[in-house]
C-alpha cells in the first residue's frame, strides 16, 4: 500500500459581503507592508555593512547582518511590530508572515541564483511591492481554516465565514471521507473577484 502524499489545489470563486470584502484587503495590505518592511530593512542593512567596508571596517567591526530566512524576519518584525504598525492587532498573524515569507523566498532566490545554485534565468534582486501593480494576495497556514459543511462556505482566521460562489462539494467530500485535509488558503483577488 503506498504512503505518498499528493498535494491538490483547490480554487473557489467568493463572494465576501462588504465588511468581508475589506478585510480581506487589509489583510493583504498587511501582507504587501510587512513585505515591503522587511526588504528595506534587509537592504539597510546590506547599504550600511557596504559603507562600513568602504571605510576599511571589517569582521566584528561590522554591523551585524540581518538573517534572510523567514525565522530572522519574524523575529525582527515581532521585536519593531508595534512601533512601525501599531494597527497590526487588527489583522491575522497569518498577513505578516505572507509577506514576510515572501521575502525570505525572493532572497533566497536570488542569492540562489546569483552563487549558480538555481538554473535558469538570473533572478535580480527583490523590488518593492507599489500598491496598484501588485495582486492582493495572503495565506493562511494555521487558525481555523475550513470547508463548512453546507458546501457553500469557507471559514478564515479573523475573517469568518464567507460565502463561496460555487459550490466546495468536491473538496467537502474528500474531506468528510478523511482522504484530504486542508493545509492552506490562500485569498487572491484576480479580474475583479476573490479566489481562495
Amino acid at each position: 500500500m503506498s504512503t505518498a502524499t499528493v498535494l491538490q489545489a483547490y480554487r473557489f470563486a467568493l463572494d465576501p459581503s462588504a465588511v468581508q470584502a475589506r478585510d480581506l484587503e487589509r489583510h493583504a495590505g498587511a501582507a504587501r507592508f510587512a513585505f515591503n518592511w522587511a526588504l528595506a530593512q534587509v537592504k539597510a542593512n546590506i547599504g550600511q555593512r557596504t559603507a562600513e567596508r568602504s571605510y576599511g571596517l571589517d569582521g566584528d567591526e561590522l554591523t551585524p547582518s540581518l538573517g534572510w530566512n523567514l525565522p530572522a524576519l519574524r523575529r525582527a518584525w515581532n521585536a519593531g511590530k508595534s512601533e512601525v504598525a501599531p494597527w497590526w492587532s487588527e489583522c491575522s498573524k497569518e498577513a505578516f508572515n505572507t509577506g514576510l515569507d515572501g521575502v525570505a523566498r525572493s532572497l533566497k532566490n536570488w542569492a540562489d541564483s546569483k552563487s549558480g545554485k538555481r538554473a535558469g534565468r538570473t533572478v535580480g534582486f527583490p523590488r518593492f511591492k507599489a500598491r496598484r501593480r501588485t495582486t492582493p494576495s495572503v495565506r493562511f497556514t494555521t487558525g481555523v481554516i475550513r470547508v463548512e459543511t453546507d458546501r457553500k462556505h469557507v471559514t478564515l482566521p479573523r475573517v469568518g465565514t464567507i460565502k463561496t460562489h460555487e459550490s466546495t462539494r468536491k473538496l467537502a467530500r474528500r474531506l468528510e471521507t478523511g482522504t484530504a485535509r486542508i493545509l492552506s488558503a490562500t485569498v487572491r483577488r484576480a479580474t475583479g473577484r476573490g479566489y481562495c
